[in-house]
Parts: structure tokens; sequence; C-alpha cells
């Protein structure tokens, strides 16, 4: 087969044959974020802060862009460890907007920085960034039976990302809006919006069946 191409409205037969979500189309690198990553739930506090971040520097621009420099985001942003950005300073900000790895917008910059003190913050008084954030998961009645490409078009905020974005606003977090945080859940395994027939789908299922909620006895 020499290229893969679409045979539904969302879904692309890939060369091994595979079906997958139209949208990571034929590039590899997001084809690997969308088979092992990608709605696949997470728990660890650093992990779920940098997706907060990097789905916040994506306004405007590409996931694959982001994705394309994420190596060199995780190397800007001491790894994203929340404790080691939450020390982060001016000269920071600084050094960061003349690094030509990352996408160079001070005020997402900043406020990555302020989003790391917030999360910290959360920790202290929830234990968790992760329970916090795991707490706004939809609930099954406000999830559809069938997800096709007619709701994954029609939804790019849900009435759980709208709770969540205010919950993280109220908390002092920034660039976190509705249709920024309905992404992250999408990214985060929040939700599994892997298209009906996509070969990925299923193992997101299983794998979202078999999570332990943080925060949840």
């Amino acid at each position: 087969m020499d290229a893969d191409h679409h045979i539904a409205d969302g879904l692309i037969r890939r060369d091994d044959g595979s079906l997958g979500c139209a949208w990571h189309g034929a590039d590899p690198l997001y084809r690997r974020y969308h088979d092992e990553e990608w709605g696949r739930p997470v728990a660890d506090d650093d992990r779920l802060y940098e997706k907060l971040c990097l789905e916040g520097f994506q306004a405007g621009l590409s996931w694959l862009t982001i994705l394309r420099k994420r190596e060199a985001f995780r190397a800007g942003f001491e790894g994203f460890s929340i404790e080691r950005v939450a020390r982060m300073g001016e000269a920071d900000v600084d050094r960061l907007v003349k690094d030509p790895g990352i996408v160079r917008h001070r005020g997402k910059i900043v406020s990555a920085i302020n989003n790391a003190k917030r999360a910290a913050a959360i920790q202290e008084s929830q234990g968790s960034l992760a329970a916090f954030l795991w707490s706004f998961e939809p609930e099954a009645s406000e999830r559809p039976d069938a997800v096709d490409i007619g709701f994954v078009r029609a939804t790019p905020s849900s009435a759980a990302s709208t709770r969540l974005s205010k919950a993280l606003k109220k908390q002092g977090f920034s660039f976190v809006g509705p249709t920024t945080v309905y992404a992250f859940m999408q990214s985060m395994g929040f939700v599994d919006d892997h298209i009906e027939g996509c070969s990925v789908r299923a193992d997101c299922a299983a794998a979202r069946m078999a999570f332990k909620r943080p925060g949840r006895v």
C-alpha cells in the first residue's frame, strides 16, 4: 500500500492495514503520538502540568508544530518539573524568549511559570495536581453513545472542560480556556475521543477502565 488514505469520514487506513483517526495523517511522529499517547490516562503531576502548558502554547498553532518542538520545550522548562519551573524568574523568561527551539511568546512563557506556582499550591493544599484535575472527569451520562467525526467536529469544548477551566482560573491558572482544556482532557485520557473504528480506541478504553483515578479510595 503506497500511502495512508481515507476510507471513511474521520478515519484512514494506514500502510500496515490498520485504521486510525485521520487527523494524524502520514507523519510518523504524529502517528506515534496518536497510537501511544493520545487518549491514554495519565496520573503523573508533572506530565499533566506539561500538557496543560503545551496546550496553552499550541493556541493559534497546530499541535504537530508543538509536538515537533516538545523536546526543546522540555529542555527549556527543566523537564516540566513543577517544583523547578515554580522557582523560575525573570531571567528565565528572558532566556526562554530567546530560545529558537520553542514558541517564543513571552505571555505564554510567563503563564507556564505562573501555572507551575499554582500547581505547586494545589499539591500543597490537595495532595496532588492529578487528584484535583481528575475530579473533573466527565460522567458517563455526559458522553455520547458513539464517537464519530460529527461529534468531534461539534465538540471543541464540553461542559466538563468548562467546569475545569473555571476551576483552574479560580486557582490562578492562565491560558486554560474551555477549548484548550478539552484538548488537554482528550490527550490525557479523561475522555476517549478516538473515532469508532480506530484501531487504538479499544486499547485506550481498556486503559481507562483499568486506570485508578487519583484521589479516589
